[in-house]
């Protein structure tokens, strides 16, 4: 499995993206729960959000970010996608315990 960090930029305020937010939010516990959402939430200094997804590859990706109520919705002007391999860190460490 490939994990991928993934940025959305919106094209509207918090406010503007109200109405979609509860789908939005199923949608990501959804994701969670089946083990493909790993991490995310807003971006604190820009109008966006950061999400760390784990995946069979770049097109299974491709599909779940196709699904996401904000991308359907069209409130997502910019997605940047970058394949990562988290390599150090305490979550890193966690993970290799959890293995073991």
């Amino acid at each position: 499995m490939a994990k991928f960090v993934v940025e959305f930029e919106y094209n509207v305020d918090r406010a503007g993206r109200e109405h979609l937010h509860p789908a939005h939010t199923d949608y990501l516990r959804a994701l969670t729960d089946s083990g493909v959402l790993l991490l995310g939430g807003p971006l604190q200094d820009t109008n966006g959000g950061l999400l760390v997804y784990e995946a069979e590859d770049r097109d299974a990706l491709q599909r779940i970010l196709d699904a996401e109520p904000y991308v359907t919705g069209g409130i997502v002007c910019h997605i940047r996608i970058r394949q990562w391999a988290p390599g150090k860190g305490t979550w890193v460490a966690g993970q290799r315990q959890a293995v073991a």
